[in-house]
């Protein structure tokens, strides 16, 4: 384990699936089984409730009970919601409902589907902030959510924010993690958010990681992440190329029902997903099949997970 009360969000942290059940319920059981497997291997807290946990096919009654079955299971460790909302005020609730149900911070994200200029933008992001005492990470995803904060937004925002303890980079420019570090207080930590960036990440100054494909491979996630973030060049390099081709399912269109494919396939999950999304096709299922046993053939030697 990484974090501490001064930087809450070093390490590793699962953006876990969102599991169902055949009828399309949330299946609990399960939820608590899996983010107790991922955190024995290493993990430093959980981030539910994101674009891979599916958060905007959820009920706000099926986000909190998300939120009371891991903050149970997690015994402690911090859960880390998604606050996502068309409108600020439906986030500032999200927020503050999760602070009351013993959620250890927040994810805080732009709005669904408007964008505009950083006025607008850093007025719903600073509401959100300012909704709870709990530390956040504020949550870049451009390409993703069509708004695009920048190193210096970022700063100003952190400058009058104190809670605001974490940035999840997800531009896919590593030169964004220098950036950031260059101008951010040493008290905001700097998360990579794809997967397939995360050595690179980590070698510009980034001290954790919110991953996707740790649904699948915890252990093996979680020492790849500690050979990077202990220079160990050699060993996360043969690692690195070991992963990357499951990785890179993490960083397209339908990353959830790849991801959630890949636990079925390990047996970590299912892959059910909720509409809009629909199960992969025959021949998607075949090419996401081929990445996982081409990965299973070639374990690299002294992996020790």
């Amino acid at each position: 384990m990484t974090t501490s009360n001064s930087h809450p969000f070093r390490g590793v942290f699962p953006a876990i699936t969102t599991p169902f059940n055949a009828d399309g319920s949330v299946d609990h059981g399960f939820l608590r089984e899996h983010a107790r497997w991922m955190m024995a291997a290493g993990c430093d807290g959980m981030i539910p409730l994101g674009s891979l946990g599916e958060t905007n096919t959820l009920e706000m009654d099926e986000k909190m009970a998300v939120l009371e079955t891991l903050v149970d299971a997690l015994d402690g460790k911090p859960v880390i919601p998604g606050i996502a909302s068309l409108s600020t005020a439906g986030g500032v609730r999200l927020a503050q409902a999760a602070r009351d149900v013993g959620c250890g911070g927040l994810m805080a994200l732009p709005p669904y589907v408007y964008t505009s200029d950083w006025r607008e933008m850093k007025a719903h992001m600073a509401a959100l902030v300012a909704a709870t005492e709990l530390p956040v990470i504020l949550y870049n995803n451009p390409g993703a959510y069509r708004t695009d904060f920048l190193a210096p937004q970022i700063a100003e925002l952190a400058g009058e924010h104190a809670n605001l303890r974490g940035v999840k980079e997800s531009s896919g420019d590593v030169r964004r993690v220098t950036a950031l570090r260059a101008v951010l207080p040493e008290s905001v930590d700097i998360l990579v958010g794809l997967d397939d960036a995360i050595v690179e990440g980590v070698a510009a100054g980034a001290t954790g990681w919110i991953a996707g494909l740790i649904n699948a491979y915890p252990a093996e996630s979680v020492r790849l992440f500690e050979l990077a973030r202990d220079g160990k060049t050699q060993e996360a390099a043969e690692l690195y190329r070991w992963f990357l081709p499951l990785l890179r399912l993490d960083v397209v269109n339908k990353f959830v029902q790849l991801i959630k494919f890949v636990q079925e396939e390990t047996g970590h999950g299912s892959a059910r997903v909720r509409a809009p999304r629909l199960e992969l096709t025959d021949a998607e299922k075949a090419e996401a099949r081929a990445v996982i046993e081409a990965a299973s053939g070639r374990v690299p030697a002294g992996l020790g997970v």
